[in-house]
Formats: structure tokens, sequence, C-alpha cells
């Protein structure tokens, strides 16, 4: 049979709250996000590893409040003053690269004190805890350290079939039951997996003109497991 030339057309993935997915493994970091009023000085650092839902929440946190959204390891001293708004808020995303990135540590640092001084609402996100960022500045590093942290833990038993049914849906596509119930009993529980077998599922699938089945599905579930997957 021969294989068409694929192009991904999936559209932007859903991103605002109500495509959230609360589950236990969430329920606690959301209620946290959800009450600033408890955020001691104003800050909040959010930690969860890749695919747990950081950049989801950040995204409808920033746009119910107004924030702009900045990767750490793109601070610059310079723009502090665009970026820092008076009375409002601002998402740092991926601060665990800060200690990577040329002139970022020193960048943050001061953002921190401004956004005291502006009285602006600061969330930080990172799949790890400050003190494994490599952080060379030893104001910055303490102030980091001190912050409020509040975990997103790994995916539950009910969260990763919801999961697969948005990915898929994210790509217009609405797939059996069976097929999801299939996945989500045999695959780790793993959000970044999940995305790369949905994307790699409807690709093969409109390469060989095939319906999404439960075979099509295992033979991709064994190729992402293999070792050198």
């Amino acid at each position: 049979m021969s294989r068409q030339l694929t192009f991904d057309l999936a559209g932007p993935p859903a991103s605002s709250r109500s495509d959230f997915l609360v589950t236990a493994a969430n329920r606690d970091a959301l209620a946290m996000l959800d009450r600033p009023e408890l955020w001691p000085q104003g800050r909040l650092l959010l930690l969860g590893g890749p695919g747990t839902g950081k950049s989801h929440i950040a995204r409808f946190w920033a746009g119910e409040n107004g924030a702009l959204r900045q990767q750490a390891a793109a601070l610059r001293i310079d723009a502090l003053d665009d970026l820092v708004p008076h009375d409002g808020a601002l998402v740092i995303e991926d601060a665990h690269r800060i200690g990577l990135a040329a002139g970022a540590e020193q960048a943050m640092f001061h953002l921190w004190n401004l956004s005291v001084e502006r009285d602006c609402l600061l969330l930080l996100t990172a799949q790890s805890p400050p003190r494994d960022w490599g952080i060379t500045l030893p104001d910055l590093a303490s102030r980091m350290e001190a912050l409020t942290k509040v975990e997103l833990g790994p995916p539950d038993q009910a969260l990763l079939p919801a999961v697969l049914v948005k990915l898929f849906a994210d790509r217009q596509i609405s797939v059996s039951p069976e097929v999801i119930d299939f996945l989500s009993l045999r695959m780790d529980r793993d959000l970044d997996l999940a995305r790369r077998l949905v994307t790699a599922i409807d690709t093969a699938a409109m390469a060989d003109h095939r319906a999404i089945t439960r075979r099509l599905a295992a033979e991709w579930l064994d190729k992402l497991f293999e070792p050198d997957a």
C-alpha cells in the first residue's frame, strides 16, 4: 500500500480552564493557585514534571489575570520595566532554566525586587525545585528556596484516559472508548508519552489510510517502548 504525504494538521491545544482536567493529581495545586491572597509576598512556584499540565495552567491563569508570560531563560534586565506591571500579574515559565542562560539570574533577581515594588503577583513554573537549578547568585538562590511551592503529581488512573481523549480531540479525531481503554491500561502514566503516542498514531493512520483501531494503537505503543524509540 502506498503511503501518502502527511501534514500535522492538529490545531493548537485547547488551553482554557474548562479544558483542564482536574483530578487528585492536581486538585490541591489548583486550589492554591486560585487563592493568591494566600501566597506569601504574592509569589508561588508551581512544580511538576514534563506533561503534568504546568503550561496549560500558566496559559489559563495568565488569561484570567491579565498576566504576561515569559520564559525564564529569555529574561533580560533591560526589558523588565515593560514586563512587570503595577498591581498586576506575571508568569515566569521554566524557571529551572535560569541557571543555564547568561544574564537570566541577574534579571530574575531584579525582577523579584521590582515585582515587590509594583505589587505584582508572580507565578513561576518549573520541573524541579530551586536547589537543582544551578543558580550561582547567592541572593537569588536564597529567595528561590524560600518560595512557597505547590506540586502537580503524576497522572492518576482517572487522568490518563481523559488526557488521551483530549489529545485526540485536539487533532479533531474521535476515538472509540475501546482504544482509549486499551492504551490507558497498558502505557506508563506519562503525559509526554501520551502526546508522542497520539501524534504517532494519527500520523500513521493518515499515511496508511487506516482507521485508528486497537491494533494500530498497539503497534505504536510497542514502538515507543522499544529501547531506540
